[in-house]
């Protein structure tokens, strides 16, 4: 079980998060630092503002990212924009990767132009895309990244009439991406035969020690053609709303710009800001006097950012004696 829920990664990331801000913790206990660090990972926010390594470290965090990235997000693929008269913004693969870099600094650029090309095939890589379309298209990209590393091996050796048995699954997630060469996916009637290609898909599933596509919805989608491109396949993944269901970190299509939860914490913070502005300079002093006072609530930080608010303070600081320099 402890294999299996990568406990070992997440007490060792605590640990090194413990003595990195020791300072800090230590002015309300380890005990409380470790309840609120394996909430947070309970929770899915653990992964904000963290390195890349950790976030893909394991499956939890890539889909709490990818369930970070959506909730964050949304709104980009229901706010009109200057570019649709469809209601929703069109963005491209250099601006969402922005976004994304929002959350990760160091997200690498190569998963999301992977993710782009599953949407714009052929495509000029600086096209417009719509949220959901990227969404679901970077979702099976990043969740699945070793999985279709080695799909991509498999395709091009089927291809060229080689032994795809003699692929290498890959054995290492350090982060580094290795560069895949894009297959000719042109013509129609290229791709492989897709009955030999499951076949394959079936044994890498079986092999593999990373996260594969359910290989019962795999084999349906591949049963429905007699041939099927590498990128045919991949936006089949994307499209499923069975493998998302499976996967557990979207919601279906269809719902793609509810979330409830989102909505209502946001809904208090206006009615906290609105109530803090009520008064204005044409409010009586009786009404003001009379209206109740608000406390704002305190949200905790991250414990990344610790680090970075203990930096920030020391800058502050010295900021401060260089005006009292100057005043003397």
């Amino acid at each position: 079980f402890a294999a299996q829920r990568h406990v070992l990664t997440y007490m060792e990331d605590a640990v090194s998060q413990l003595l990195e801000n020791r300072e800090d913790i230590s002015q309300y206990g380890i005990a409380r630092f470790f309840t609120e660090y394996f909430n947070s990972v309970r929770q899915g926010t653990h992964i904000l503002f963290r390195e890349f390594s950790f976030v893909q470290a394991t499956p939890h965090n890539r889909a709490s990212f990818l369930r970070t990235f959506w909730r964050c997000f949304r709104t980009v693929g229901k706010n009109g924009g200057k570019y649709s008269s469809i209601c929703c913004y069109l963005l491209t693969a250099q601006e969402y990767h922005c976004l994304l870099q929002l959350l990760c600094p160091d997200f690498p650029m190569e998963l999301t132009q992977k993710a782009a090309r599953i949407v714009l095939m052929d495509d000029a890589m600086d096209c417009l895309m719509s949220f959901s379309d990227f969404l679901f298209a970077f979702q099976i990209q990043f969740y699945y990244s070793e999985f279709l590393e080695s799909v991509a091996a498999i395709y091009q050796d089927l291809l060229a009439g080689k032994n795809p048995n003699t692929v290498i699954v890959p054995t290492s997630s350090s982060g580094q991406h290795r560069q895949r060469q894009p297959p000719n996916d042109c013509n129609p009637l290229e791709g492989v035969e897709a009955s030999l290609f499951y076949q394959c898909l079936e044994s890498l599933c079986d092999r593999s020690k990373y996260s594969c596509p359910p290989s019962a919805l795999v084999k349906e989608m591949l049963s429905s053609v007699q041939r099927m491109t590498f990128y045919g396949f991949l936006m089949a993944l994307a499209k499923d709303q069975g493998i998302n269901r499976a996967l557990g970190a979207l919601p279906d299509k269809g719902d793609l710009f509810l979330d409830p939860a989102m909505d209502q914490e946001l809904e208090k913070l206006v009615a906290q800001v609105s109530g803090l502005s009520v008064s204005g300079p044409a409010s009586s002093s009786a009404d003001t006097a009379n209206m109740p006072v608000r406390n704002s609530p305190r949200i905790n930080s991250p414990w990344k950012p610790l680090h970075h608010r203990r930096k920030m303070d020391a800058e502050s600081e010295g900021s401060n004696e260089e005006t009292d320099s100057s005043e003397n």
